[in-house]
Protein backbone atom coordinates (compact mmCIF):
# COMPACT_ATOMS: atom_id res chain seq x y z
CA UNK A 1 0.00 0.00 0.00
CA UNK A 2 1.08 3.58 -0.73
CA UNK A 3 0.33 6.13 1.98
CA UNK A 4 0.42 9.77 0.89
CA UNK A 5 0.63 12.02 3.95
CA UNK A 6 -1.33 15.23 3.35
CA UNK A 7 -0.99 18.24 5.67
CA UNK A 8 -3.58 21.04 5.78
CA UNK A 9 -1.20 23.12 3.66
CA UNK A 10 -0.93 20.27 1.14
CA UNK A 11 -4.72 19.99 1.10
CA UNK A 12 -4.98 23.63 0.04
CA UNK A 13 -2.53 22.91 -2.78
CA UNK A 14 -4.24 19.87 -4.30
CA UNK A 15 -4.97 20.60 -7.96
CA UNK A 16 -6.28 18.85 -11.06
CA UNK A 17 -4.31 18.55 -14.29
CA UNK A 18 -6.01 20.49 -17.05
CA UNK A 19 -5.39 17.94 -19.78
CA UNK A 20 -3.81 14.53 -20.46
CA UNK A 21 -0.04 14.30 -20.20
CA UNK A 22 1.39 13.08 -23.51
CA UNK A 23 4.28 11.07 -22.08
CA UNK A 24 2.33 9.50 -19.22
CA UNK A 25 -0.26 8.32 -21.77
CA UNK A 26 2.51 7.06 -24.07
CA UNK A 27 4.36 5.03 -21.44
CA UNK A 28 1.21 3.67 -19.78
CA UNK A 29 -0.27 2.71 -23.15
CA UNK A 30 2.86 0.64 -23.76
CA UNK A 31 1.89 -1.37 -20.67
CA UNK A 32 -1.61 -1.84 -22.07
CA UNK A 33 -0.21 -2.98 -25.41
CA UNK A 34 1.46 -5.98 -23.74
CA UNK A 35 -1.34 -6.62 -21.24
CA UNK A 36 -4.07 -8.79 -22.76
CA UNK A 37 -6.65 -7.93 -20.12
CA UNK A 38 -9.44 -5.34 -20.50
CA UNK A 39 -10.02 -6.40 -24.10
CA UNK A 40 -13.46 -4.75 -24.13
CA UNK A 41 -11.89 -1.33 -23.75
CA UNK A 42 -8.43 -1.81 -25.29
CA UNK A 43 -8.78 -4.82 -27.61
CA UNK A 44 -9.63 -2.86 -30.77
CA UNK A 45 -6.95 -0.29 -29.94
CA UNK A 46 -4.30 -3.04 -29.56
CA UNK A 47 -5.21 -4.61 -32.91
CA UNK A 48 -5.10 -1.30 -34.78
CA UNK A 49 -1.93 -0.08 -33.07
CA UNK A 50 0.13 -3.21 -33.74
CA UNK A 51 -0.37 -2.81 -37.48
CA UNK A 52 1.26 0.64 -37.34
CA UNK A 53 4.30 -0.21 -35.23
CA UNK A 54 7.79 -0.84 -36.57
CA UNK A 55 10.81 -1.36 -34.32
CA UNK A 56 9.65 0.90 -31.48
CA UNK A 57 8.51 -1.97 -29.26
CA UNK A 58 11.97 -3.51 -28.91
CA UNK A 59 13.62 -0.23 -27.96
CA UNK A 60 10.91 0.77 -25.48
CA UNK A 61 10.85 -2.70 -23.91
CA UNK A 62 14.47 -2.10 -22.92
CA UNK A 63 13.44 0.67 -20.50
CA UNK A 64 9.73 -0.06 -19.80
CA UNK A 65 9.26 -3.56 -18.34
CA UNK A 66 5.82 -5.21 -18.50
CA UNK A 67 5.32 -4.51 -14.80
CA UNK A 68 7.07 -2.81 -11.93
CA UNK A 69 9.38 0.18 -11.91
CA UNK A 70 10.19 2.19 -15.01
CA UNK A 71 12.49 5.25 -14.91
CA UNK A 72 10.93 8.49 -13.71
CA UNK A 73 12.76 10.51 -16.37
CA UNK A 74 10.51 8.97 -19.06
CA UNK A 75 7.58 11.05 -17.74
CA UNK A 76 9.03 14.48 -16.86
CA UNK A 77 7.09 17.05 -14.85
CA UNK A 78 7.49 20.63 -13.67
CA UNK A 79 6.63 22.03 -10.25
CA UNK A 80 3.26 23.75 -10.44
CA UNK A 81 3.18 23.65 -14.26
CA UNK A 82 0.74 22.23 -16.78
CA UNK A 83 1.15 18.66 -18.11
CA UNK A 84 3.59 18.34 -20.97
CA UNK A 85 2.57 18.10 -24.58
CA UNK A 86 4.59 15.73 -26.75
CA UNK A 87 7.21 18.15 -28.07
CA UNK A 88 7.81 19.90 -24.75
CA UNK A 89 7.94 16.55 -22.98
CA UNK A 90 10.56 15.25 -25.41
CA UNK A 91 12.69 18.33 -24.85
CA UNK A 92 12.43 17.92 -21.08
CA UNK A 93 13.40 14.25 -21.42
CA UNK A 94 16.39 15.20 -23.58
CA UNK A 95 17.51 17.68 -20.91
CA UNK A 96 17.55 15.06 -18.13
CA UNK A 97 20.91 15.22 -16.32
CA UNK A 98 23.13 12.27 -17.20
CA UNK A 99 23.68 11.33 -13.55
CA UNK A 100 19.93 11.05 -13.01
CA UNK A 101 19.56 8.86 -16.12
CA UNK A 102 22.30 6.57 -14.82
CA UNK A 103 20.84 6.36 -11.30
CA UNK A 104 17.36 5.46 -12.52
CA UNK A 105 18.62 2.92 -15.04
CA UNK A 106 20.64 1.27 -12.27
CA UNK A 107 17.41 0.95 -10.26
CA UNK A 108 15.74 -0.56 -13.32
CA UNK A 109 18.57 -3.06 -13.78
CA UNK A 110 18.48 -4.06 -10.11
CA UNK A 111 14.74 -4.68 -10.26
CA UNK A 112 15.08 -6.76 -13.41
CA UNK A 113 17.83 -8.82 -11.83
CA UNK A 114 15.54 -9.71 -8.92
CA UNK A 115 12.68 -10.61 -11.27
CA UNK A 116 14.92 -12.70 -13.55
CA UNK A 117 15.54 -15.40 -10.95
CA UNK A 118 13.59 -18.54 -11.81
CA UNK A 119 12.46 -17.42 -15.26
CA UNK A 120 12.82 -19.71 -18.31
CA UNK A 121 16.19 -19.59 -20.08
CA UNK A 122 14.66 -18.25 -23.30
CA UNK A 123 13.01 -15.35 -21.50
CA UNK A 124 16.23 -14.52 -19.67
CA UNK A 125 18.10 -14.45 -23.00
CA UNK A 126 15.55 -12.02 -24.47
CA UNK A 127 15.93 -9.75 -21.45
CA UNK A 128 19.72 -9.76 -21.83
CA UNK A 129 19.30 -8.72 -25.46
CA UNK A 130 17.08 -5.83 -24.34
CA UNK A 131 19.83 -4.62 -21.99
CA UNK A 132 21.94 -3.12 -24.81
CA UNK A 133 20.17 0.26 -24.87
CA UNK A 134 20.21 0.80 -21.06
CA UNK A 135 23.90 -0.18 -21.01
CA UNK A 136 24.67 2.43 -23.69
CA UNK A 137 22.68 5.05 -21.78
CA UNK A 138 24.60 4.24 -18.62
CA UNK A 139 27.76 5.24 -20.43
CA UNK A 140 26.34 8.76 -20.75
CA UNK A 141 26.39 8.96 -24.56
CA UNK A 142 23.86 11.25 -26.27
CA UNK A 143 23.16 8.98 -29.26
CA UNK A 144 21.30 6.23 -27.31
CA UNK A 145 19.08 8.84 -25.64
CA UNK A 146 18.25 10.24 -29.07
CA UNK A 147 17.29 6.74 -30.25
CA UNK A 148 15.05 6.31 -27.22
CA UNK A 149 13.35 9.67 -27.81
CA UNK A 150 12.83 8.73 -31.47
CA UNK A 151 11.24 5.43 -30.45
CA UNK A 152 8.95 7.18 -27.96
CA UNK A 153 7.89 9.70 -30.59
CA UNK A 154 7.27 7.01 -33.21
CA UNK A 155 5.30 4.90 -30.77
CA UNK A 156 3.24 7.92 -29.67
CA UNK A 157 2.31 8.72 -33.27
CA UNK A 158 1.23 5.10 -33.84
CA UNK A 159 -0.46 4.25 -30.54
CA UNK A 160 -1.65 7.46 -28.89
CA UNK A 161 -2.02 10.31 -31.36
CA UNK A 162 -4.80 8.71 -33.50
CA UNK A 163 -6.94 8.37 -30.35
CA UNK A 164 -6.09 11.68 -28.69
CA UNK A 165 -9.62 13.02 -29.10
CA UNK A 166 -11.00 10.06 -27.13
CA UNK A 167 -8.26 10.31 -24.52
CA UNK A 168 -8.84 14.01 -24.01
CA UNK A 169 -12.62 13.60 -23.82
CA UNK A 170 -12.27 10.94 -21.11
CA UNK A 171 -9.88 13.08 -19.08
CA UNK A 172 -12.10 16.15 -19.42
CA UNK A 173 -15.13 14.14 -18.30
CA UNK A 174 -13.20 12.99 -15.23
CA UNK A 175 -12.18 16.59 -14.53
CA UNK A 176 -15.84 17.63 -14.66
CA UNK A 177 -16.73 15.03 -12.03
CA UNK A 178 -13.85 16.04 -9.75
CA UNK A 179 -14.60 19.73 -10.29
CA UNK A 180 -18.16 19.30 -9.08
CA UNK A 181 -16.89 17.40 -6.05
CA UNK A 182 -14.45 20.23 -5.31
CA UNK A 183 -17.21 22.85 -5.53
CA UNK A 184 -19.52 20.80 -3.32
CA UNK A 185 -17.05 19.58 -0.70
CA UNK A 186 -13.71 21.34 -1.13
CA UNK A 187 -10.44 19.43 -1.42
CA UNK A 188 -11.70 16.85 1.09
CA UNK A 189 -14.69 16.16 -1.12
CA UNK A 190 -12.48 15.95 -4.20
CA UNK A 191 -10.12 13.38 -2.68
CA UNK A 192 -13.09 11.35 -1.43
CA UNK A 193 -14.40 10.88 -5.00
CA UNK A 194 -11.23 9.38 -6.50
CA UNK A 195 -11.44 5.81 -7.91
CA UNK A 196 -11.97 2.91 -5.46
CA UNK A 197 -8.29 1.96 -5.32
CA UNK A 198 -7.68 5.36 -3.68
CA UNK A 199 -9.17 6.08 -0.24
CA UNK A 200 -9.10 9.40 1.59
CA UNK A 201 -8.67 8.81 5.31
CA UNK A 202 -7.53 12.21 6.58
CA UNK A 203 -4.71 13.05 6.80
CA UNK A 204 -3.59 10.06 4.68
CA UNK A 205 -4.50 9.21 1.10
CA UNK A 206 -4.27 5.41 0.86
CA UNK A 207 -3.57 3.87 -2.54
CA UNK A 208 -3.56 0.18 -3.49
CA UNK A 209 0.05 -0.31 -4.57
CA UNK A 210 2.37 -3.23 -5.37
CA UNK A 211 4.87 -2.21 -2.65
CA UNK A 212 4.57 -0.76 0.84
CA UNK A 213 5.59 2.89 0.83
CA UNK A 214 5.05 6.30 2.47
CA UNK A 215 5.14 9.58 0.54
CA UNK A 216 5.27 12.85 2.49
CA UNK A 217 4.14 15.89 0.51
CA UNK A 218 5.83 18.36 2.91
CA UNK A 219 3.76 21.33 1.82
CA UNK A 220 4.29 20.82 -1.92
CA UNK A 221 0.68 19.88 -2.61
CA UNK A 222 -0.40 17.16 -5.04
CA UNK A 223 -1.18 17.17 -8.75
CA UNK A 224 -3.98 14.77 -9.68
CA UNK A 225 -3.41 13.50 -13.22
CA UNK A 226 -6.28 11.44 -14.70
CA UNK A 227 -5.08 9.01 -17.37
CA UNK A 228 -6.86 7.07 -20.09
CA UNK A 229 -4.29 4.26 -20.23
CA UNK A 230 -3.68 3.92 -16.49
CA UNK A 231 -5.36 0.76 -15.22
CA UNK A 232 -6.14 -0.92 -11.87
CA UNK A 233 -3.66 1.03 -9.76
CA UNK A 234 -2.50 4.61 -9.51
CA UNK A 235 1.11 5.57 -10.26
CA UNK A 236 3.54 7.97 -8.55
CA UNK A 237 7.19 8.81 -9.06
CA UNK A 238 9.62 6.59 -7.23
CA UNK A 239 11.86 9.55 -6.37
CA UNK A 240 10.14 11.40 -3.49
CA UNK A 241 12.08 14.58 -4.32
CA UNK A 242 10.24 14.99 -7.65
CA UNK A 243 7.05 17.12 -7.79
CA UNK A 244 4.26 14.97 -6.27
CA UNK A 245 1.97 13.62 -9.00
CA UNK A 246 -0.73 10.96 -8.58
CA UNK A 247 -1.70 9.40 -11.92
CA UNK A 248 -4.97 7.50 -11.67
CA UNK A 249 -7.29 5.72 -14.15
CA UNK A 250 -10.36 7.40 -15.59
CA UNK A 251 -13.60 5.43 -15.74
CA UNK A 252 -14.29 3.53 -18.96
CA UNK A 253 -17.59 2.49 -20.41
CA UNK A 254 -18.07 -1.23 -20.99
CA UNK A 255 -18.39 -0.56 -24.74
CA UNK A 256 -15.27 0.11 -26.82
CA UNK A 257 -14.10 3.72 -26.60
CA UNK A 258 -12.50 3.92 -30.01
CA UNK A 259 -15.50 3.69 -32.35
CA UNK A 260 -15.40 6.42 -34.97
CA UNK A 261 -18.45 8.67 -35.46
CA UNK A 262 -20.66 7.13 -38.09
CA UNK A 263 -24.14 7.75 -39.54
CA UNK A 264 -25.34 9.02 -36.17
CA UNK A 265 -24.00 12.44 -37.16
CA UNK A 266 -26.80 12.66 -39.69
CA UNK A 267 -29.29 12.67 -36.83
CA UNK A 268 -27.76 15.85 -35.41
CA UNK A 269 -30.35 18.24 -36.88
CA UNK A 270 -32.86 20.68 -35.56
CA UNK A 271 -32.92 23.60 -33.16
CA UNK A 272 -33.75 21.57 -30.04
CA UNK A 273 -30.79 19.18 -30.30
CA UNK A 274 -28.43 22.06 -31.05
CA UNK A 275 -29.75 23.83 -27.97
CA UNK A 276 -29.19 20.67 -25.93
CA UNK A 277 -25.59 20.51 -27.14
CA UNK A 278 -25.06 24.13 -26.08
CA UNK A 279 -26.77 23.49 -22.74
CA UNK A 280 -24.26 20.80 -21.82
CA UNK A 281 -21.52 23.46 -21.82
CA UNK A 282 -18.92 22.64 -19.16
CA UNK A 283 -20.84 19.63 -17.90
CA UNK A 284 -24.22 18.84 -16.39
CA UNK A 285 -26.38 15.97 -15.20
CA UNK A 286 -29.41 14.80 -17.17
CA UNK A 287 -31.74 16.63 -14.78
CA UNK A 288 -29.75 19.84 -15.17
CA UNK A 289 -29.71 19.40 -18.92
CA UNK A 290 -33.51 19.07 -19.02
CA UNK A 291 -33.89 22.22 -16.94
CA UNK A 292 -31.40 24.25 -18.97
CA UNK A 293 -32.79 23.22 -22.35
CA UNK A 294 -36.44 23.41 -21.31
CA UNK A 295 -37.25 19.81 -22.25
CA UNK A 296 -38.53 16.79 -20.34
CA UNK A 297 -36.15 14.48 -18.49
CA UNK A 298 -36.85 11.66 -20.97
CA UNK A 299 -36.22 13.99 -23.93
CA UNK A 300 -32.95 15.25 -22.42
CA UNK A 301 -31.77 11.66 -21.93
CA UNK A 302 -32.67 10.75 -25.52
CA UNK A 303 -30.91 13.79 -27.00
CA UNK A 304 -27.82 13.17 -24.89
CA UNK A 305 -27.75 9.56 -26.10
CA UNK A 306 -27.84 10.61 -29.76
CA UNK A 307 -25.14 13.24 -29.19
CA UNK A 308 -22.99 10.66 -27.41
CA UNK A 309 -23.34 8.17 -30.27
CA UNK A 310 -22.33 10.94 -32.67
CA UNK A 311 -19.10 11.45 -30.72
CA UNK A 312 -20.09 14.95 -29.53
CA UNK A 313 -20.81 14.18 -25.86
CA UNK A 314 -19.04 12.04 -23.26
CA UNK A 315 -21.18 10.54 -20.47
CA UNK A 316 -19.75 9.37 -17.17
CA UNK A 317 -21.70 7.83 -14.30
CA UNK A 318 -21.15 9.59 -10.96
CA UNK A 319 -22.93 7.94 -8.05
CA UNK A 320 -26.64 7.72 -8.78
CA UNK A 321 -26.52 10.26 -11.62
CA UNK A 322 -24.71 10.66 -14.91
CA UNK A 323 -22.62 13.64 -15.99
CA UNK A 324 -22.50 14.80 -19.61
CA UNK A 325 -19.57 16.81 -21.01
CA UNK A 326 -18.66 17.94 -24.50
CA UNK A 327 -15.97 16.03 -26.37
CA UNK A 328 -13.39 18.13 -28.25
CA UNK A 329 -15.38 17.41 -31.42
CA UNK A 330 -18.60 18.62 -29.79
CA UNK A 331 -16.94 21.76 -28.48
CA UNK A 332 -15.35 22.46 -31.86
CA UNK A 333 -18.67 22.02 -33.65
CA UNK A 334 -20.44 24.31 -31.20
CA UNK A 335 -17.77 27.03 -31.45
CA UNK A 336 -17.76 26.83 -35.23
CA UNK A 337 -21.43 27.80 -35.62
CA UNK A 338 -23.43 30.90 -34.75
CA UNK A 339 -24.50 31.19 -31.09
CA UNK A 340 -27.80 29.48 -30.42
CA UNK A 341 -30.40 30.94 -28.07
CA UNK A 342 -31.73 28.55 -25.47
CA UNK A 343 -35.52 28.04 -25.34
Amino acid sequence: MLRIHVSRLDLSRVRMATRPDALWETVLSFHRLRDQRASTVFGKWRTETRTRLNGEVHLLAAVVPPRGYFPDFLTPSREGAEPFGLDAGMEALRDTPADRVRAELELLAAGRQRQRVGRPAGQRAAERANAALPAALLEGRAEPLGRLIGALRGYHHAAVEPYWTHIRASVEADRAVRGRALLDGGADGLLATLPPMIRWRPPVLEVDYPVDRDLYLDGRGLLLQPSFFCRNTAVVYRDPALPPVLVYPVAHRSAPEFAEPGPWLGRLVGHTRSAVLQSIGNGCTTSELARRAGVSLASASQHASVLREAGLVHTLRHGSSVLHTLTPLGGSLLRGGAPLALP
